[in-house]
């Protein structure tokens, strides 16, 4: 029995459509905050159950008979170690035998703000005796792709990035990790640093960008304060700091893995990012 939480997420989603191309669906726990937006997976005969992170007298119910669970971070920002914490806890009750958490990419050491919650849930979790596997997701390509539309409006991207690498990869590829991990033997007590084969700059991105719209798409580099300050009027000031921290940081190689680690995990090397590029493109 494998349990997702926050299977209806973006990610999660993914993780539980992946699942049901390997395992039968009645074998697939979808732990959710609310059950009402899980109903297409019910409908597909995967076991719907209330599991809310800020609840833990949700958890041992949800857990119930689980085998393996992954654990997909949460959102609260500020609130994800209590939350994780709880979330351990039940999971241990329950006797589950591998937690599986989605963390972030060189979180011991890349020195990011995003990155401290995620280090003390993976340490919380080290601690707590059950079998782990710590899947340390670098970013998202959809993290760069909505962008493009207002940086075609405008002639250019903005960040803070300078000439930092980015090896990024898409929401899939790191479900399709999570899901070989879930399904797979041999990866308790593991850490996966888990980023796209072909790291690129924010300024390769804008002339690829500019190469298959055929418009002039630049990359304008801001210092970390200046692009946090625009971040905030898009985004709550907690969040646009801890953004504009990983743009700074990736700028001396924080968001950068040459280990090829996910595309052994997947079985297949991960898409380039030109091709999530004529995805958004293809999509807008």
């Amino acid at each position: 029995m494998i349990a997702i939480t926050g299977a209806t997420g973006q990610l999660g989603t993914l993780v539980v459509e992946a699942l049901l191309q390997k395992v039968p669906a009645n074998q697939i726990v979808a732990a959710v905050r609310s059950t009402s937006k899980a109903k297409t997976f019910a409908d597909k005969g995967v076991q719907v159950r209330e599991a809310d992170y800020s609840r833990p007298e949700t958890l041992a119910a949800a857990f119930a008979g689980v085998t393996k669970l992954l654990l997909i971070s949460g959102s609260e920002l500020g609130q994800r170690v209590p939350q994780h914490q709880a979330v351990i806890d039940a999971a241990k009750r329950a006797g589950v035998g591998l937690v599986a958490y989605t963390s972030l990419l060189h979180a011991d050491t890349g020195g990011l703000l995003l990155a401290a919650e995620h280090l003390a849930t993976e340490k919380y979790l080290q601690a707590s005796g059950v079998p782990f596997a710590l899947l340390r997701n670098g970013w998202y390509t959809e993290n760069l792709t909505p962008g493009i539309g207002p940086a075609l409006q405008q002639g250019a991207f903005i960040g803070a990035t300078k000439n930092g690498r980015i090896a990024a990869a898409t929401r899939a590829e790191y479900a399709a990790a999570a899901v070989a991990v879930l399904t797979g033997e041999g990866h308790e007590n593991k850490v996966y640093e888990l980023a796209g084969d072909t790291a690129f700059t924010r300024a390769e991105f804008a002339a690829e960008v500019s190469k298959q719209t055929g418009k002039p798409v630049g990359y304008h580099d801001l210092p970390q304060q200046e692009y946090e300050k625009i971040l905030a009027t898009f985004v709550p000031p907690a969040l646009a700091t801890i953004l504009a921290d990983a743009e700074a940081k990736a700028a001396n190689g924080a968001l950068d893995d040459h280990s090829h680690t996910l595309s052994r995990l997947i079985g297949h090397p991960t898409a380039p990012f030109a091709d999530a590029i004529a995805e958004a493109l293809k999509a807008s």
